[in-house]
């Protein structure tokens, strides 16, 4: 299989990576849609997107209004709704009319904050599956230096009406 590594790949093998290509893979909306756009994937190995962090994201009005500093659970969950991605795009054929819920983390370590004008590097590797439960291991990177990491665990449901 090919990686995908740059626009001109994305659109000659016609993955999709822009935002509303997102919004048809994942359930989530505003504000809780934490993910801008897919920079590399490659069914069952990883993925790597990004979330542009900007003042005008609503948890900053009242997650420290004089000290904005992005929540770590909204870290997490950036870094499961690339996960979610990751699994969406290499079986969408088994992923019809059900949805990618995150049951777990472990191993969880946060070492650095998220300012308004950030941009959230989401990298994670698909670890294994069996049946509808998957695991893969995740980090979140600002400027190249290492914020979050741990390892994350979802599982594949029926999506009810």
């Amino acid at each position: 299989m090919q990686v995908i590594k740059s626009e001109k790949d994305f659109e000659e093998e016609g993955v999709q990576n822009d935002i509303q290509d997102i919004l048809k893979l994942l359930p989530h909306r505003y504000p809780f849609l934490l993910v801008d756009k897919i920079i590399e994937y490659k069914p069952f190995s990883h993925i790597k997107a990004i979330k542009c962090v900007t003042i005008n994201e609503p948890f900053f009005q009242g997650h420290f209004p004089s000290y904005p500093v992005m929540p770590g659970v909204l870290i997490l969950e950036s870094l499961a709704q690339a996960g979610g991605l990751l699994v969406m795009k290499s079986i969408p054929e088994e992923v019809e009319n059900k949805i990618f819920l995150f049951t777990g983390i472990e191993k969880v370590k946060f070492r650095k904050s998220v300012f308004p004008g950030d941009v959230l590097s989401l990298e994670v590797t698909y670890d294994k599956h069996k049946l509808n439960l998957w695991k893969m291991s995740g980090q979140v990177l600002v400027d190249n230096q290492l914020v979050a990491q741990g390892i994350l665990s979802a599982a594949i449901v029926p999506r009810e009406a």
